[in-house]
């Protein structure tokens, strides 16, 4: 590895670790943005998928559907889980990096406490004025962004760093506020200050380096999450904080359902009643029709990162 590949490792790390200590969940990332690490599951997924390519071809389409694609979310206790890898713990923290050496940045998490991040990438590749498209539904809405944390990225774009309340899922989106404007939620992450990737280096806007992120103003919060949906019958829970997570749970519109499960259960097993409530919250999101298997498997890893056993 050259010499300023190492700086590079060397100074992501500590910006990474410099992120925790805010309480900011970090990863791992290589130039081209994506996690620094693969996953451990890759050659299973693409046997999987052989698999099931040629059983498709030889089954009957009345048939059950051939092998299930291995799901994990980190139960494995390897690395290589993208964002479910993200940690405070600058004892993982330095594990992770160790494991990719030729890392030259790191992500952070989104929608995880204690400030459950939501960010607004403002891009300049559309051809849009993005940043104009904020202001006008700003303008529209009557809400104004807060001072806080603004992250400069090569291409000229902005990354608008805002704090979301821990009851409210925010969902990845692209281009759905406006053009031009993507969202980071819960099961994202954001590029950290101080990576440097293919295009140039990301930094922090001039005077929000020592800002926390802000509160997400309350019109915009609206904007950002989907609408509920029709209403379920609850099944049964675990006092009435359980059931509001399993209600939550039930509301998942398609496109969200494992991030709902997994923030539920999250809130459920830092609350103490997680192993009472996992049996229900899995019955809610399979009923909207998340496969069981990848219920249990989101469960299990929302019980690893809080630290509890599933």
């Amino acid at each position: 590895m050259a010499t300023t590949d190492r700086q590079a490792t060397t100074l992501a790390l500590a910006h990474a670790l410099s992120a925790a200590e805010r309480g900011l969940a970090v990863i791992p990332l290589s130039r081209t943005k994506l996690p620094a690490l693969r996953s451990p599951h890759r050659a299973a997924s693409d046997r999987a998928l052989s698999d099931r390519a040629a059983s498709d071809r030889d089954t009957p389409r009345h048939a059950a559907p051939g092998p299930t694609i291995p799901v994990c979310h980190g139960e494995c206790g390897r690395f290589g889980h993208g964002v479910y890898d993200a940690s405070t713990d600058p004892r993982r923290i330095r594990r992770l990096f160790a494991a990719a050496p030729w890392a030259t940045g790191y992500g952070i998490a989104c929608g995880l406490r204690p400030h459950f991040l939501i960010g607004i990438d403002l891009d300049t590749k559309s051809g849009t004025d993005s940043s104009a498209a904020l202001r006008e539904l700003a303008l529209r809405h009557l809400f104004t962004i807060p001072d806080t944390v603004v992250v400069l990225t090569p291409s000229g774009g902005r990354h608008v760093w805002l704090s979301g309340p821990p009851d409210v899922v925010v969902p990845n989106s692209a281009g759905r506020l406006a053009p031009g404007i993507d969202i980071r939620g819960a099961g994202g992450y954001l590029v950290g200050p101080g990576s440097r990737t293919r295009h140039g280096v990301y930094s922090t806007a001039p005077g929000t380096a020592r800002l926390a992120p802000a509160p997400c103003p309350t019109a915009l919060l609206r904007l950002l999450t989907p609408p509920p949906r029709t209403h379920h019958p609850t099944p049964p829970a675990t006092g009435e904080h359980g059931q509001g997570l399993v209600q939550f749970v039930l509301a998942a519109h398609e496109g969200q359902r494992n991030t709902r499960l997994f923030w539920a259960a999250c809130r459920a097993y830092e609350n103490g009643i997680g192993p009472e409530l996992s049996p229900a919250l899995i019955d809610a999101a399979v009923h909207t029709g998340l496969p069981e298997r990848e219920a249990r498997s989101t469960v299990a890893s929302a019980a690893r990162m809080t630290g509890r056993r599933p």
